[in-house]
């Protein structure tokens, strides 16, 4: 993202569709660079005490077959990339990086009462087309497994960004003596990605297993299961099942969970008997250095010792 991007060398890397985006909008790509890193630490952040913890994402863009196979993690991270670029590049016009678009349009309802509509808003409108334009290229381009595989791609992108949609809300700036907040000056803003990326968990646990059959005269995403509710577009689909990430499997993207660390206390997804799918684990002893003994200096410091303690660790066998 700190490039400057340019025809030639970087945007004949994209796909066919998303480089003709690219040569008409190169001052956007950094946002969208920055929006691919996003994407990459949340959801390993978001997963880190999963069996599979997106470790995985970091061989972008040679990714393995548990993102390229319609699995429920692939669902979750098509989902967040295309929520990341469309308020990349929203926040990026209210900030007035990008020259061809700027704040976001005012609001049509009434401000409430003692407060009025100003600031610069994000213009979400922007960042929903723009993006969409870029992450659903390569499924418009024909490229990118079959056409089962591109529509659920699609549909899980849309769903990512109807979530940012949704989650857009009124921001206010209090005015006034000694802080009265006699008069707010309010505008429309998104949140930190880190809250989209936890509604888009809750979604992937709740994902639908749907097939892509001919309905009417045309194909559509129906659940797998007959008795299964109706996908909705708020719902994140997935194809194929994925494996239990226990043990090391390249054939299907699993990279195994031996040598993660554990806790031996949780009784959730970090536990020990679930972490390490029932193999054991290992306890060993660490001595760590850290702060203690803080006390405070007039003025104006804190002032504090270095103590040396020892902690367990435990790791899957």
């Amino acid at each position: 993202s700190g490039v400057a991007w340019n025809e030639s060398q970087h945007c004949r890397l994209l796909v066919p569709e998303q480089l003709q985006l690219c040569r008409r909008h190169l001052e956007v790509m950094p946002s969208i660079v920055r929006a691919a890193h996003r994407t990459q630490a949340l959801c390993q952040k978001s997963f880190a005490d999963m069996r599979w913890n997106c470790s995985s994402i970091q061989r972008a863009p040679s990714f393995g077959p548990d993102l390229l196979t319609g699995t429920r993690e692939a669902a979750f991270v098509h989902a967040l990339a295309a929520a990341a670029v469309a308020q990349g590049i929203a926040r990026s016009c209210a900030s007035g990086e990008l020259p061809l678009c700027s704040c976001g349009p005012g609001p049509s309802e009434p401000p409430a009462p003692g407060s009025r509509w100003g600031g610069c808003g994000d213009n979400l409108s922007h960042g929903l087309q723009l993006g969409a334009a870029f992450t659903d290229g390569s499924a418009r381009a024909g490229t990118g497994g079959t056409p089962g595989l591109r529509a659920v791609n699609r549909h899980n992108g849309a769903v990512g960004r109807a979530v940012l949609r949704d989650s857009l809300d009124t921001r206010c700036k209090c005015h006034g003596v000694s802080g009265s907040c006699s008069v707010k000056t309010c505008w429309k803003g998104l949140p930190e990605l880190g809250e989209i990326a936890s509604d888009l968990k809750s979604r992937y646990l709740a994902a639908l297993k749907v097939t892509h059959r001919l309905v009417g005269p045309r194909k559509q995403l129906i659940p797998k299961e007959g008795d299964a509710r109706p996908v909705t577009e708020m719902d994140l689909v997935y194809l194929t099942n994925s494996p239990d990430y226990c043990t090391p499997n390249p054939q299907l993207g699993s990279l195994g969970t031996q040598d993660r660390p554990c806790n031996r206390s949780s009784v959730g997804s970090d536990s020990c008997d679930l972490l390490c799918c029932g193999r054991g684990y290992n306890t060993y002893m660490e001595e760590v250095t850290e702060r203690c003994h803080c006390r405070y200096r007039w003025c104006c410091s804190v002032v504090c010792r270095r103590c040396r303690r020892s902690l367990q660790r435990h790791v899957c066998k």
